[in-house]
């Protein structure tokens, strides 16, 4: 077979993930690329994997859960698919598809953070590193490099990080309340230390409680009350390692009235004590 036709030949490689893999990484179950000449219609459901695909070139529909969306070249989708779906390429435009099902290590997370944020297909601006990354997901694979499993859960991480980056940079539209949104967010991160409500930054940026905690959620990943509580523990954390103040004092000084709660949130964040903390991290 020459070069032209091995090019035109779809291939799906059936991978079988280490102990050490199913324990510590990403790892493929199964990855490949489908050509035009192939007809593709997939139904499945309860299957514990997740399905992240690249539409190279043609058209296609995906139907996963209520939803149904039409697919077109340089197209993705990410989905659960334990959730009923489908899968199938336009007959008039056949679409060329590259793949990798996968799972392992913190998939559930990741994909629970993308789902939140948008919906199941997206259309990355940097579709080439989503393609390169498939590509050697693929020949690692199919090459049998000792390095595969270390290689492609590595590869993985990129293909979630242009997933969630891409629907983070859709939903910053440049709209006048996402602005507002976003000065929220600094706002945040400038003024934690005082005694933030949602009332108060209702307030201050003249938008319903409702609209601010909905919009912010969205953007973010994270409610408003989470993020205060994250630049709390940061400089928390700054002080215990940079300073001889004690917890009570840190604890104020962080914008927190009650030490006792300052302290279960610390431990629930690093799951150590303030003291703790301190004593592995001083100097």
């Amino acid at each position: 077979m020459n070069r032209s036709n091995k090019e035109n030949v779809s291939k799906r490689i059936i991978c079988t993930p280490s102990p050490a893999a199913k324990s510590a990484f990403f790892y493929a179950q199964e990855t490949g690329i489908i050509k035009k000449t192939d007809t593709v219609e997939t139904h499945r459901h309860d299957l514990d994997s997740w399905l992240y695909v690249a539409v190279l070139d043609g058209k296609g529909e995906l139907s996963f859960g209520d939803d149904s969306y039409s697919l077109g070249k340089g197209d993705c989708f990410l989905i659960d698919c334990r959730v009923p779906h489908y899968y199938k390429s336009s007959a008039e435009e056949p679409w060329e598809l590259m793949w990798v099902h996968f799972s392992g290590a913190t998939s559930m997370q990741y994909y629970e953070n993308f789902a939140a944020q948008s919906k199941n297909v997206f259309h990355p601006i940097t579709f080439e590193k989503v393609t390169a990354a498939l590509s050697e997901i693929i020949n690692c694979n199919e090459q049998k490099n000792p390095n595969a499993e270390a290689l492609t859960s590595g590869l993985i991480v990129q293909l979630l990080t242009v997933a969630l980056t891409t629907t983070c940079a859709a939903e910053q539209a440049d709209s006048a309340l996402k602005q507002k949104i976003l000065a929220v967010n600094i706002y945040i991160e400038e003024h934690f230390k005082e005694d933030l409500t949602l009332e108060r930054l209702s307030s201050e940026f003249y938008i319903s409680k409702y609209y601010l905690s909905r919009e912010y959620k969205k953007i973010y990943g994270r409610t408003i009350f989470q993020h205060i509580i994250t630049c709390r523990i940061n400089y928390g954390k700054h002080l215990l390692r940079f300073s001889d103040n004690s917890v009570e004092e840190i604890a104020h000084l962080c914008g927190f009235n009650d030490q006792s709660y300052f302290v279960r949130q610390f431990k629930k964040a690093e799951n150590l004590t303030c003291f703790a903390y301190r004593r592995m991290w001083r100097d």
